[in-house]
């Protein structure tokens, strides 16, 4: 919704609205809120929201603990599923200093200022993401079990897909809050669904998948259901992947045509994304449980590109005009997305700028490969202690990403490796950590 402040307060005012949500992430992704009363909203645009920002993991053990929450008014939505009368809104929020500067481990800064850096280079990108997700059954008590939902396979329908109801719910209330999903249906895991969106700009991409995760979150909830994002819930079925779609314009015109092949800028900007790939995973992948997905059923390992081939990191579908589009194909769901997808546009840009050339396609399948074939590509980081490594050593992360934001979130991955290293029992561990989280 595309409003001012002022059209804003008259909404509030005109519309019955009794509660207001100022949302905001913390460095790892997880969505947080405070409520305020429509009397306050005023003077939230005008000084913020104070929070103490100390008592919230994430938040960099700030010295000066006082920070304030600036709501965007143009993310003001409407909650559908809260009551009618009483209506209750939400908006995504800007975190600063008292003195107005921005909070470093504020990502929706980061991902707009990587998107500045793009459009003063004469570039527009619009991003959209397919996000698979498991709906389990809750016990007796009404906690979340790993029994899943139905038995469905791909593309199944009822009977076998019993989620049919629980997906049309989920779309119908993100278009109620103006998030367009295209399509939905059931995945390959027993209980396994996934919803994709059309293209928007980078901010509003990244705020329409946090409010996505929540969205799927309540509307399971309401049914009766736990829906999970974690990235391999069940060790013998599909992990569930994030699917990132990059379209990229220059002068109105997509990069990526009339074709792929006719595109240095194009080839250049993929070339970006797969010479920072391994630095980016402990972003793109930050979970232990995240290492148990890659390389497993169609989610990728080596660093590759293709237009064929199900497995690479980046596919470049063969498609021209407006649509031309690429996809990243290494992400989970636990992602914090402005950072991710911020590091993407750095990344891309970045490769257009120093000319890289794209590496020839891989066309084939490497987790079937001879190993002689498969040495020679680059592989992702094997596990998260890897990934940690990598990023801290990276002069591009340090580049792009605050000292204290990214020390912050090294220092408390490094924290869960440890914890669930330690373990006796591993998988109890990893359960305990971050099944009811994400």
């Amino acid at each position: 919704m595309d409003t001012t402040m002022s059209e804003v307060v008259q909404f509030i005012q005109e519309n019955d609205v009794k509660f207001i949500r100022l949302a905001f992430c913390d460095i790892f992704g997880n969505q947080k809120n405070i409520a305020i009363m429509p009397t306050e909203l005023e003077r939230a645009f005008e000084q913020g929201i104070h929070f103490n920002a100390a008592a919230l993991r994430g938040f960099l053990n700030v010295d000066a603990s006082d920070l304030l929450l600036f709501p965007d008014p143009a993310t003001l939505s409407v909650l559908p599923w809260r009551p009618a009368q009483g209506r209750v809104v939400r908006f995504y929020c800007d975190i600063r200093y008292p003195d107005g500067t921005p909070f470093e481990g504020d990502g929706r800064h980061m991902l707009r200022e990587a998107s500045r850096r793009a459009r003063r280079a004469g570039y527009s990108l619009t991003m959209g993401t397919a996000s698979e997700f498991y709906l389990f059954e809750l016990d007796e008590n009404g906690h979340p079990t790993t029994i899943p939902h139905d038995h469905g396979e791909y593309f199944d329908v009822a009977p076998l897909d019993k989620a049919e109801n629980v997906r049309r719910q989920i779309c119908l209330t993100l278009e109620e809050m103006n998030i367009q999903p295209e399509s939905s249906h059931h995945e390959q895991g027993p209980g396994q669904n996934e919803v994709d969106f059309r293209c928007a700009e980078a901010l509003e991409a990244a705020d329409n998948f946090v409010t996505f995760k929540w969205v799927v979150k309540s509307m399971a909830s309401s049914s009766g259901l736990y829906a999970s994002f974690l990235p391999k819930p069940l060790p013998h079925a599909p992990g569930s992947g994030l699917h990132l779609s990059i379209s990229v314009n220059k002068n109105g015109k997509n990069l990526f045509e009339p074709s792929f092949e006719q595109s240095p800028e194009g080839q250049s900007f993929v070339a970006g994304i797969l010479q920072r790939a391994a630095e980016m995973t402990i972003f793109g992948n930050p979970l232990t449980n995240s290492f148990q997905r890659l390389g497993e059923f169609e989610a990728p390992k080596y660093i590759t590109w293709s237009h064929q081939n199900r497995r690479p990191l980046v596919a470049v579908p063969l498609s021209n005009g407006a649509s031309a589009r690429i996809k990243v194909r290494a992400f989970d769901g636990c992602i914090n997305p402005y950072i991710v997808f911020a590091l993407l546009i750095h990344a891309g840009l970045d490769g257009i700028e120093q000319g890289l050339t794209l590496a020839p396609a891989c066309d084939e399948n490497l987790f079937a490969a001879a190993e002689e074939v498969r040495a020679k590509y680059d592989v992702l980081p094997g596990a998260l202690c890897d990934a940690i490594r990598i990023a801290r050593s990276s002069d591009f992360i340090a580049k792009y990403l605050p000292e204290k934001a990214r020390e912050a979130f090294f220092a408390a991955k490094q924290a869960e490796h440890d914890r669930i290293a330690l373990a006796d029992d591993r998988t109890s561990a990893e359960r305990s950590l971050y099944f009811e989280r994400y």
